[in-house]
């Protein structure tokens, strides 16, 4: 029987309104029309500017056709193009599906006939490799393909569309009328990530949870009004981390970068006062590692944010020698990015460099606005003990999880078994309750930011007439985090060498996911036959076991 404040009581227009990142470029526009939103080269533009813009991607999009569930693509840097995407695709009752720029055309052919894209929008330095997964589509589907133009590129330039970004936005209507979801359920955002199976799943993304994240990277950094942030993290990882939005609701700036580079990134904290930026380990060790002429003059105090590998102590000391704040989370593309943050307690700062590492590389707690993160008996579910010792896996729950991957029921159902998010990722909780990862229990390395299936490389290699048998693990590797390393039993009588086989692979994978390390020799097995990818860990942790 329903209680006496649910009679007569409904949602209605005048109080409730469905959650959407979208509002907050609404709400910016309006309120700080004048303030600077856009830094790229000698580009600026101001958010009124860039919200106009966005109304004109929205528009032109409409008159071609595109509505809700439609899912528009794009292959783009970190470039004023890419920040209008976020608004502008989803504005429509679109999905915005990011393309990761290092993946090779087969991938990306793959990405386009699953996601059913019907435009794409490519950066001149994307066209040969989009143009060669255009001619490797299996969809018969028509494809709108616009190019974009862009004054900071240097290279070769291909026209592979049909029409121009500019010309395209000039047939929308820059009075198009901005609106939110109907559903804050709905689809705002696919991306792709690499699971144990070569095909990558497609995470989908709701406005809601693209909202709550978007707060709670404002909340878990004290991110003030107006910040600068630096454009050091792809738009293509997890939309930015979800901020593209994060920025638009603080009013911030956006300082686009085309290229992840030192001197690029210091030049831009001194010339534009940056204050905030995120990165994978290795960009933060470019900068720790750089030559002190580069250092002179930068500001103190910019937040940098790091996932992936733990930050060595190493890394801790050379961010405090530039004088910048690094703070730890994770997170992965099913959970909007980051959502467990190591939040620093008071007296951490007294303690030695030692202690001060061991505490910060943990995962720690979970972000503001997930409901729950735990590391859970993967059978029972229930709570491991918190005494750091005893191994569980992580879990979340909340609104800062995915819908789901699309077109595949039976991994959803998997993931999200028992009320849970399922991580994957083996780790314990202490007495404090900050999580800690011990291992992980998918078979994918993460290098440099990147995730690379094992079982994708290994079925590349299997191709090759001379490997009778493979297996590919993580490297630890100081300046990416980890590098697959190959494990290759040959054939009687063959005699390919390392070089054969790093030739072969750079022929069917992303050079990033080509193994860095080739090692030969009869793979340890099972009674059974099956790898012991075990061992093969060890010996990979082991730099003097290892030909690189």
């Amino acid at each position: 029987m329903p209680s006496i404040f649910d009679q007569d009581l409904a949602p209605n227009e005048a109080n409730y309104a469905a959650l959407s990142p979208l509002s907050f470029i609404e709400r910016t526009a309006e309120v700080y029309p004048d303030r600077l939103a856009v830094v790229h080269g000698g580009l600026r533009r101001s958010w009124a500017e860039v919200f106009t813009r966005c109304r004109q991607l929205a528009g032109a999009l409409q008159r071609h056709g595109i509505g809700k569930g439609d899912t528009v693509a794009v292959m783009l840097p970190n470039t004023p193009p890419m920040v209008e995407a976020h608004f502008g695709i989803p504005v429509t009752g679109a999905v915005l599906n990011a393309l990761n720029t290092r993946l090779d055309p087969e991938t990306i052919a793959f990405m386009l006939d699953h996601g059913e894209a019907k435009v794409v929008i490519v950066d001149p330095e994307f066209a040969a490799v989009m143009k060669k997964a255009l001619a490797l589509r299996q969809s018969g589907a028509p494809l709108l393909v616009i190019d974009v133009e862009d004054a900071m590129y240097t290279g070769p330039v291909e026209r592979i569309g049909s029409m121009l970004y500019d010309e395209f936005l000039a047939s929308g209507d820059a009075g198009f009328a901005w609106r939110q979801p109907d559903d804050e359920w709905d689809a705002i955002a696919l991306n792709y990530t690499s699971g144990t199976t070569g095909n990558p799943k497609g995470v989908v993304y709701h406005h809601r949870g693209a909202a709550l994240n978007a707060v709670s990277n404002i909340l878990e950094w004290d991110m003030p009004k107006h910040a600068v942030y630096l454009w050091t993290l792809p738009m293509f990882h997890c939309n930015g981390w979800c901020f593209p939005w994060t920025v638009a609701a603080r009013a911030g700036v956006n300082v686009c970068l085309r290229r992840v580079e030192p001197q690029a990134i210091f030049d831009a904290i001194r010339q534009h006062g940056v204050t905030h930026y995120c990165g994978a380990p290795i960009v933060h060790g470019l900068l720790v590692n750089s030559p002190d002429s580069m250092k002179h003059g930068l500001p103190r105090g910019v937040k940098a944010m790091v996932a992936g590998a733990a930050p060595p102590a190493s890394m801790i000391e050379g961010m405090e020698a530039l004088g910048f704040d690094l703070t730890h989370v994770y997170g992965l593309t099913e959970v909007y990015g980051p959502a467990t943050v190591c939040a620093a307690q008071d007296g951490w700062e007294l303690l030695d460099i030692g202690e001060r590492a061991r505490l910060n590389a943990r995962q720690g707690v979970r972000y503001h606005l997930e409901r729950d993160v735990r590391v859970l008996d993967s059978q029972t579910l229930q709570p491991v003990p918190q005494d750091g010792e005893t191994m569980g896996e992580i879990m979340f729950r909340g609104n800062i999880a995915m819908k789901g991957y699309l077109k595949n029921p039976k991994a959803t159902d998997e993931a999200f078994a028992g009320g849970w998010f399922h991580s994957g990722d083996l780790a314990v909780m202490y007495p404090d309750g900050y999580i800690k990862i011990k291992d992980r229990s998918k078979d994918v390395i993460i290098s440099g930011g990147e995730n690379i299936s094992s079982i994708e490389v290994e079925d590349v290699l299997y191709r090759h007439p001379d490997v009778l048998a493979a297996a590919v693990v993580a490297k630890p590797d100081e300046r990416w985090g980890e590098t697959p390393c190959a494990f290759v039993e040959l054939k009687a009588g063959a005699t390919a060498t390392k070089e054969d086989i790093v030739v072969h692979c750079k022929k069917h994978l992303a050079g990033f996911k080509v193994p860095r390390a080739v090692v030969f020799g009869e793979l340890p097995k099972t009674s059974t036959g099956k790898i012991q990818k075990f061992e093969l860990r060890r010996l990979a942790g082991s730099a003097a076991a290892i030909d690189v």
